[in-house]
């Protein structure tokens, strides 16, 4: 009996079908080996980011080559960027209601806490502001996604304080987000920002568990 040939949209839709499964399973994994996700499946595709100037995309050649722009043309999906440069946990956490909260978000991605570092804000209260921001959110029925940054050249004062929240809180956790990337001059802009590459680099770490959020609202809607 002769075989049929697979068509080019044939093998199109087969690998559209693998790459879904792959973020899928991803999202499983997360689910029953470290913790249940609060609000999963979200409920929609509104995604909100929010952070400061590595959100905002400050060096970046040009506002496309941020790491929120690259996950918008990665995922076909719209993300309101709410990055604002030089903020801290407690900046954020006051304009939380205006630029969130308000916004009925489906998944919040968060990332905070590099310039509570910069500032020497105390890690108890960087850590307290993001739980708030964190459960404020949940509250609303949205996923949170937070995205861990290093506190510390010689030592990361923030790692297991990103690991505990995350565990506690149940968001979705990628842990330090810039690990070998802040070292490599040839992914950074300067000294704590990407350029066009490193943000790349930050967009590879988070596409995947953020892939698996939005396929799992497209299933629960078939």
């Amino acid at each position: 009996m002769k075989k049929k040939k697979l068509t080019v949209l044939h093998k199109i839709f087969i690998l559209a079908g693998l790459i879904i499964l792959g973020a899928m399973m991803q999202i499983i994994m997360l689910l029953r080996d470290n913790h249940p996700i609060v609000n999963f499946p979200p409920k929609g595709t509104t995604i909100i980011a929010l952070g400061d100037s590595l959100t905002k995309g400050m060096g970046a050649s040009a506002p496309e080559y941020g790491y929120v722009p690259i996950l918008e043309k990665r995922l076909g999906i719209t993300i309101i960027n709410k990055g604002v440069s030089g903020n801290t946990t407690s900046d954020a956490l006051l304009r939380l209601d205006t630029d969130v909260l308000t916004q009925h978000p489906d998944i919040v991605i968060i990332l905070l806490g590099g310039n509570d570092y910069l500032q020497k804000v105390p890690p108890e209260e960087t850590f307290a502001n993001l739980r708030t921001i964190i459960t404020r959110i949940q509250s609303r029925g949205a996923v949170v996604f937070l995205v861990g940054i290093r506190g510390g050249i010689l030592k990361d004062h923030f790692s297991d304080g990103f690991t505990k929240l995350a565990d506690e809180t149940g968001s979705v956790f990628v842990p330090n987000v810039l690990e070998n990337i802040i070292d490599n001059p040839k992914l950074m802009s300067d000294e704590i920002h990407p350029n066009d590459a490193g943000y790349l680099k930050v967009a590879d770490k988070i596409t995947p568990l953020l892939e698996g959020l939005v396929a799992s609202v497209k299933r629960t809607e078939e």
